[in-house]
C-alpha cells in the first residue's frame, strides 16, 4: 500500500481524537521516503541510531520545519552528538544523561526538549527509568537551563490486558506531574505505536510514534 493511503488510514483512524504530534517513526526509512513523507505533511521524525539520523538530516537538510527526535537507547559518549542535532530526546531515564545534554546544549539557540523514558513494564528488553523515580528525575531536569521538560515517554507491554494498565499508570504519573507547580506547563505524553496507537489515544496519549503502519517492514534500501 502507498504511503499516502497509509497515511490517509490513520488520519481517518484518529481523526476523533487526534494527537498533538504524529511521530512518524523512521529508523531504517530512507530518506528518499521521508520526503515524500514530507510532502504528505508530516514533519515529526523519531530516530533511533545516531548516525542513520544524521545521514538523513544532511539529506534533508533543504526541508523547512522538519522536526528530529531521537527516541532510542542513549549512550553516553553520544550525548554531545544528539544534543547538537535533534529537537527532542525522548528517552532520557538517568541525571547523569541530562546533566551531559545539557552541558552540550549550552550556546544554543534554543534549549533541548526532553521527554522522561518510563520502564512501566518493567520488561528488562525496554529502558527507562522505573515509575517512582519519574518525581525526582524530573526535578533534577527542571533545575537544567538548557533542557526543556515536555512530559513522559514509555513502551508498553505488547500484551493487551498489561498495556491498559501501562497506559493507566503512565497517565497517572503524568498528571499527578502536572499537579506541581514546577511542572505544571508539561504538555507531552508520548505512548503507542502501530500496535497500539488507538488504545494508547484513549488514554490521554498526546503523541503517538509510527512505524510499521505508515511505511510498511522495514527494508534493507539504501538510506
Amino acid at each position: 500500500m502507498p504511503l499516502a493511503e497509509r497515511l490517509t488510514h490513520v488520519q481517518w483512524a484518529i481523526a476523533d481524537r487526534p494527537p498533538q504530534c504524529l511521530l512518524a517513526a523512521s529508523k531504517g526509512v530512507a530518506a528518499k521516503t521521508l520526503r515524500r513523507a514530507y510532502a504528505l505533511g508530516l514533519r515529526h521524525f523519531g530516530e533511533n541510531y545516531l548516525q542513520e539520523a544524521l545521514d538523513k538530516q544532511m539529506a534533508l537538510s533543504d526541508l523547512d520545519g522538519i522536526v528530529w527526535h531521537f527516541i532510542g537507547r542513549i549512550q553516553r559518549n553520544k550525548t554531545a552528538a544528539l544534543a547538537r542535532n535533534f529537537d527532542w530526546v525522548e528517552s532520557v531515564d538517568r541525571p547523569l544523561i541530562a546533566e551531559r545534554l545539557n552541558t552540550a546544549r549550552a550556546g544554543m539557540a534554543a534549549p533541548l526538549n526532553v521527554l522522561i523514558e518510563v520502564a512501566v513494564s518493567a520488561e528488562d528488553s525496554k529502558g527507562g527509568c522505573a515509575p517512582e523515580e519519574v518525581p525526582e528525575l524530573a526535578i533534577a531536569i527542571s533545575r537544567l537551563s538548557h533542557l526543556r521538560l515536555r512530559g513522559l515517554m514509555a513502551l508498553v507491554h505488547p500484551q493487551a490486558e498489561q498495556a491498559d494498565a501501562d497506559f493507566r499508570r503512565m497517565a497517572e504519573l503524568f498528571f499527578a506531574l502536572q499537579q506541581t507547580p514546577v511542572h505544571a506547563d508539561l504538555d507531552t505524553l508520548s505512548m503507542g505505536t502501530s500496535a497500539d496507537y488507538l488504545q494508547a489515544l484513549q488514554h490521554s496519549a498526546t503523541e503517538i510514534r509510527l512505524g510499521t503502519i505508515l511505511f510498511g517492514a522495514r527494508t534493507q534500501e539504501s538510506l
